[in-house]
């Protein structure tokens, strides 16, 4: 039957969906459906309107290459990206402290897992396994700096062999991804030690803006907002029987720290980068050039069946 409305609309196609099986699919599809329609009545979108948003969609998927993913681009500055994963978390603590709870013996002190935030555009498979101390910049351009901390579970017991893989942009905020041809620089791939330590040395991150040659940019000088993210060195930190956490370490007082154009920031991923005159640095090696340094402890949550 042809609707006559626009609730009636809704209805029908709702309806359609009736011969799903799979539970989550259906869920995720009504609600989509229900809110992509009540968001075309909200605004009276327009044919013309619709047609833009169509061309604007496509053109993002147009963008797309094996090096640049500008869905996630769009998902970044929209809020949706950081939205996933903050819910992400909110589930893991929510099952954290329901198990505490049902614990009947007194039980060592529970902390909070280290905050996840997006991945973002740039991540690239395959960066070179590194050993302890190595200089993961392997000639990016910047500011040398040394990073070391721990990796721990959430109650303090150190994860030997847990893995770091880890990429940056340049010290001017250019990644590997973004110069055509070029190898990989300012990534790899590390494990702690037995005492769940870890260190080596890289540049000290600088503030960039997002790629705007493209949809994503067009769309954010339409909304009059700056495409800048602040200074960060991602992370993904993962061991076995934990939960993964993909995330960031802040450049502390970087420029658009307060205004990160993809929402990335978390108070407690922001870290003090101490400036250090040419030494002897930590790690015993000499450096004959202005240096940088920087402590982070990450934690996991154990994984739970």
């Amino acid at each position: 039957m042809t609707p006559s409305n626009e609730s009636e609309l809704t209805q029908t196609v709702l309806q359609s969906l009736e011969g799903t099986h799979d539970a989550r699919f259906l869920q995720v599809m009504q609600s989509l459906i229900t809110h992509l329609h009540a968001f075309i009545r909200d605004v009276d979108l327009k044919p013309d309107e619709w047609m833009q948003g169509i061309e604007f969609l496509t053109a993002v998927g147009q963008t797309c290459t094996d090096k640049r993913q500008e869905f996630i681009l769009l998902s970044d500055t929209l809020g949706a990206s950081m939205m996933v994963v903050i819910l992400d978390q909110l589930r893991a603590a929510a099952g954290k402290r329901g198990r505490a709870a049902n614990e009947a013996t007194e039980a060592t002190e529970l902390t909070e897992a280290t905050h996840a935030t997006v991945q973002g555009p740039f991540y690239w498979e395959g960066a070179p396994d590194l050993p302890l101390g190595a200089d993961v910049a392997q000639g990016a351009r910047g500011e040398p700096t040394f990073y070391s901390g721990r990796v721990t579970d959430t109650h303090g017991q150190p994860l030997e062999g847990a893995l770091l893989d880890i990429w940056s942009g340049d010290g001017e905020g250019v990644y590997d991804m973004q110069v055509e041809g070029a190898a990989m620089q300012a990534r790899g791939r590390i494990r702690t030690d037995h005492e769940g330590r870890y260190w080596f040395w890289s540049i000290r991150p600088s503030f960039y803006p997002i790629p705007v040659d493209g949809p994503v940019g067009h769309m954010l000088e339409a909304m009059g907002r700056h495409p800048n993210r602040p200074g960060h060195i991602h992370m993904m930190v993962s061991a076995p029987g934990h939960v993964p956490v993909t995330t960031h370490l802040f450049v502390a007082g970087s420029p658009y720290i307060e205004s990160d154009a993809v929402f990335g920031v978390r108070p407690r991923l922001i870290v003090d980068f101490e400036s250090h005159p040419p030494s002897r640095a930590p790690d015993g090696r000499p450096i004959e050039a202005p240096y940088w340094s920087a402590h982070y402890d990450f934690r996991l949550e154990p994984q739970h069946a």
